[in-house]
Parts: structure tokens; C-alpha cells; sequence
């Protein structure tokens, strides 16, 4: 499947100012065809703090799954950039003059899209949500205020000519969609001016935004699965009502397939058994490595940061420290698929979600059977939770439509008016236990049953029962 072509993908950018080949240096995209960088996005992206994305897998260590999935950080971004162009080009078109979108708007928001990802770590989400959290004692980082830090470094670094106002509007729009920003910049753009174009790159109104049509696409793509969504659509249609960003009203089911391909990708591909198995080792052995590698001592410091990717995994594996033993073992394990044996999973009962607590291994521990000696360390408990962007509510209620392109009035539209073939929920929350040590698969799983039972009055299905459980019985 080729790079989207102009008859199925509308092109915004086709005025001279923007395709001189004098000015912008022109990039093949395997999603989007050819991407055309403007001088300034140009001196961000020659950098070697930028360029250090070609070193991040877009989706970690799932490639270790889908072979295909080696897509970096870099492309998304390319992507994004490229998007968020044809957005705000597109509005631009439009609806320009009443709106009142000049050189300044349209550059922010390209470099927003641009920039988004700068902050992040090492096999990119794992870092962050996995690893982080084991050793920095419950305080909060996340890889968009690190982008934050990153683009001032950069612009400092190398003398970059941006405008203050520039440089703070872009780092507004990066976390505008974020819950976990500090006061480092306002993520509150309620009273903003042209709030809709914080909605471009980084939508926490809604959840549209451009950063989710690249990934979408882009991820599907790499690991061979088809998606019914395409970006163009919402693109083509949009329009500006009210300061915000709707939606021709004929482009519902097209919205619902955003949110559910998104829910499809979660399911499929980014929490896959087996790919959780591996970064639930690949994250002990982080862990392990981190007092040698000193890893917590950058990760504040864009200066250092810049020089962490995804070749730690090789630094360790190739590493002849006594200190990174157990950390080499691990990878090894990884390497010769030896991984934590996948037990059992449990979803949680509808009528359960809003006072569920996540599952610990103590809680495994506590619901053996008499006579058996499981220890913390033989288990590891993968807590998943998969939704819409906006948990158990439907996604489409914070949308807003219109009815055609001469009317000013915006309005959501109600499930019983989508489908009546809607779920009753939009989230699910799944149990998954796992068992390092081959010898205790069979114990785990009774022990986990156990707590199924106590807690909830009943046993799952059991999805690929262990060998080594069925030897038990």
C-alpha cells in the first residue's frame, strides 16, 4: 500500500509560498507522499537532539511482535508536521479571513505538530509509563513537558532565530491536550484566543486531533493491519463554529471509526499479550541497570536527556559489568523467547469499573491454595485499560457538528441517532498475570482463579491454558 495519493487525500499546501524549492527542502513520507519543510521547522529537524528520533521505535518493543512495527519517532513527527499544515491551510482556505489566521498562526501550529514527541524517552511509552514509575517514587514526569525543555535547549543550543511569542504558543499547543503538565506553561486555553487552534495538534476537548490521524494510520500500516479510518474525510469537512474546531454532521460513523480503530490498535497491537510479556522484561531489567547506568540523573536535563534512546537495550546486552548481570540475563531471555509465561486474564465486570483497584501480585499471593509458596517476585501483574479518549463515556458526545457548510450552528448528535449497534461502554479493564519462572505457571494460575472467584464470584475463560497447568491437574 503506497503513500496516500492526492485523488483520495486533498493537498492545501500547493500555493508557492510554501513549495518553493528555494526555501523548503522536500521529504518522502511512506504515509503522506512528499513533505515539504518551511526554513524554520527545517533548523529544528537538523539537529542532532531532532534527529535523535530516528532512534526511537514509534511503538517501543513491539516489533519484537509485529516485525514490521520499526517506525520511528521521526516519521510520526514529519507526519504530524505535515497535518497539522494541511489543518490549519485548510481552515486557512476557508474560512481565513473571518477567523483572522495570519503567518504567525499557521507556523505555530506547524511547528507544535513538529515538536510534539522531541521529549520522549527510550522505547517511547515504556519509559514513561512503565519504568519511570518504578523508580522515581510516585513523582510525576511526563515526555510532554520534557519537549518543553527540549525546544528551549534547542533554540538556546543553536542560536535558533524564533520569537518568544512563537516558541511559548508552540509549547502551549504541545501540552493543551495533556492532564499531566505542571505550571511550566498554561495548559488551560479556555480564555486563549483562537482556542481552536490548540485543538489541532493536541485536542483535550474532543480528542480529534492530527497527532492520532498519523499513528492511526502509520501503526496499522507497519503491523499489516487494515483500518477502516481515514483522515482525509475530517479533514475535507471540517469547519470553525464558535472558536471550535466541528464537524460536517455526515462524518459521524467516520468520527466513531476514529476512536474505535484507536480502541482496535490498543487491543491488537500495543497491549498484545506477548508484547506486554516483553516490556514487562525488558522494564525489570531497566530497573535493575538503573544504579550502574545512572539513568535518573538526565532525565531532567535536556543537556543529557538528548543522549538516551533506544541503544541502551545493546549497551546492556553487550555489557561485560558484574553490575548488569541480571539485566543482560533478561534481555537474553527476550532474545531467545524465554519470556514470562502468560497465565491468565480477567476482565473487569462492568458493574465493577468505577470502584475497580488495580490487581497487585500480593493480591495473587494472598488467594494461593495452603501448602504453596508463591513469592512477589514470581509474579507480574499487567493492568490494561482500554477506551475511547474519554473512558466509560462515548467519545462522540464531545463532539460538535454541523448540518452543512452555510450553517452557524454547532450541536452533538446522541448514540441512540449513530447506531443502535453502539456498545453500552467504552471501556474495559483487563487483568493479566504473568510468571517468571516457568516451574510456578500452574500455581500462579490456580492462585489467580482464587482471586477471581473471591473477588468477583467466578472464573474466566481461560485463554490458551499453560501446558504446564493442564501437567498440574
Amino acid at each position: 500500500m503506497g503513500a496516500l495519493n492526492d485523488d483520495v487525500y486533498p493537498r492545501y499546501l500547493y500555493d508557492s509560498s510554501m513549495t518553493d524549492r528555494r526555501v523548503t527542502k522536500q521529504v518522502h513520507d511512506n504515509v503522506h507522499g512528499n513533505i515539504y519543510l518551511d526554513p524554520l521547522s527545517l533548523k529544528f529537524v537538523d539537529t542532532e537532539q531532532f534527529q535523535r528520533l530516528r532512534d526511537l521505535k514509534q511503538l517501543g518493543l513491539t516489533y519484537l511482535v509485529y516485525p514490521g512495527a520499526v517506525h520511528s519517532r521521526f516519521e510520526h513527527s514529519l507526519g504530524v508536521y505535515w497535518l497539522a499544515g494541511e489543518t490549519i491551510h485548510k481552515i486557512n482556505i476557508d474560512q481565513g479571513s473571518e477567523l483572522g489566521i495570519d503567518k504567525f498562526d499557521i507556523q505555530t501550529v506547524k511547528l507544535a505538530g513538529l515538536l510534539h514527541d522531541v521529549g520522549h524517552g527510550p522505547f517511547s511509552h515504556l519509559f514513561e509509563k512503565e519504568f519511570l514509575p518504578k523508580v522515581l517514587n510516585n513523582n510525576k514526569w511526563s515526555h510532554e513537558e520534557m519537549s518543553l525543555k527540549m525546544i528551549d535547549f534547542l533554540v538556546d543550543e543553536h542560536n535558533i532565530e524564533i520569537g518568544s511569542d512563537v516558541q511559548k504558543k508552540v509549547k502551549e499547543m504541545i501540552v493543551a491536550g495533556s492532564e499531566d503538565t505542571s505550571s511550566t506553561v498554561s495548559a488551560d486555553n479556555s480564555l486563549k484566543e483562537k482556542r481552536f487552534l490548540y485543538d489541532i495538534v493536541a485536542n483535550g476537548r474532543n480528542g480529534i486531533d492530527v497527532d492520532k490521524f498519523d499513528y492511526i494510520v502509520r501503526d496499522s500500516r507497519a503491523c499489516g493491519l487494515t483500518s477502516s479510518f481515514r483522515f482525509d474525510r475530517p479533514l475535507d469537512t471540517m469547519r470553525v463554529i464558535g472558536d471550535e474546531i466541528c464537524y460536517r454532521a455526515k462524518e459521524y460513523l467516520t468520527m466513531h471509526k476514529l476512536f474505535s480503530s484507536r480502541a482496535d490498535l490498543h487491543r491488537t497491537v500495543y497491549t498484545h499479550a506477548k508484547v506486554k510479556a516483553i516490556e514487562l522484561m525488558f522494564v525489570d531489567a531497566l530497573t535493575k541497570a538503573n544504579n550502574h547506568l545512572d539513568i535518573l540523573s538526565c532525565i531532567d536535563d535536556p543537556a543529557e536527556y538528548w543522549k538516551l534512546d533506544d541503544s541502551i537495550m545493546k549497551q546492556i546486552e553487550t555489557s561485560k559489568s558484574e553490575e548488569l548481570k541480571e539485566s543482560r540475563d533478561l534481555i537474553l531471555r527476550i532474545r531467545r523467547r524465554d519470556l514470562y509465561q502468560f497465565c491468565n486474564e480477567f476482565i473487569v465486570p462492568k458493574d465493577q469499573l468505577e470502584y475497580f483497584k488495580d490487581v497487585s501480585p500480593q493480591d495473587i499471593i494472598c488467594s494461593q491454595k495452603s501448602g504453596d509458596s508463591l513469592k512477589e517476585e514470581d509474579i507480574v501483574v499487567s493492568n490494561v485499560k482500554i477506551d475511547m479518549t474519554r473512558g466509560r463515556k462515548n467519545p462522540l458526545e464531545s463532539i460538535n457538528f454541523f448540518k452543512d457548510y452555510v450553517s452557524e450552528e454547532k450541536f452533538p448528535i446522541r448514540d441512540e441517532r449513530i447506531s443502535l449497534l453502539l456498545p453500552e461502554c467504552y471501556q474495559d479493564k483487563i487483568v493479566r498475570v504473568y510468571c517468571k519462572k516457568p516451574e510456578k505457571v500452574g500455581i500462579v494460575s490456580d492462585a489467580f482463579e482464587n482471586f477471581q472467584v473471591k473477588n468477583y464470584g467466578m472464573k474466566t475463560q481461560v485463554h490458551g491454558t499453560p501446558q504446564k497447568k493442564r501437567q498440574r491437574k
